[in-house]
């Protein structure tokens, strides 16, 4: 059994059996949704699904056009919603799998800055020094 939740925990799911591959959507919507340049999600059987606690924590926002977001109302984490007989899951919810992304989808949409290039620093994890890499920061803007 594979569990899931969100940043502060009010929500909490699991599937049941194999996880299905991952794919990353790269639609503008999804860009937003996500604050980066990809939505990474998988498609899960209801049957596989269940709600661990939480359903009453998550809000929805829905477009004209279809595209909803369900999230956490406490901490704003983007949380599993159904899409016909499926969930879709947030895979960044879950810690632990080993499940590879399979698809890409929307891949025109992928901005020009997601493109893998040099850049002038690097770091392997957190900066040891957020101080200065805060300046950094600002030293880059233009």
């Amino acid at each position: 059994m594979l569990k899931g939740e969100c940043n502060c925990g009010a929500v909490q799911f699991s599937i049941q059996g194999p996880l299905p591959g991952l794919y990353q959507c790269h639609c503008s919507l999804c860009q937003k949704q996500s604050g980066t340049a990809s939505n990474a999600g998988t498609l899960v059987e209801c049957e596989h699904f269940s709600w661990v606690c939480g359903t009453e924590s998550i809000k929805q926002w829905q477009k004209p056009s279809g595209f909803s977001s369900h999230f956490c109302r406490e901490c704003g984490s983007p949380v599993p919603n159904r899409f016909k007989d499926y969930m879709w899951v947030p895979v960044g919810l879950m810690s632990g799998i080993n499940t590879p992304v399979v698809a890409h989808i929307c891949v025109d949409d992928t901005p020009a800055w997601d493109q893998p290039q040099d850049t002038p620093r690097s770091y392997p994890g957190m900066p040891d020094d957020i101080d200065e890499f805060l300046q950094f920061l600002k030293s880059s803007a233009h």
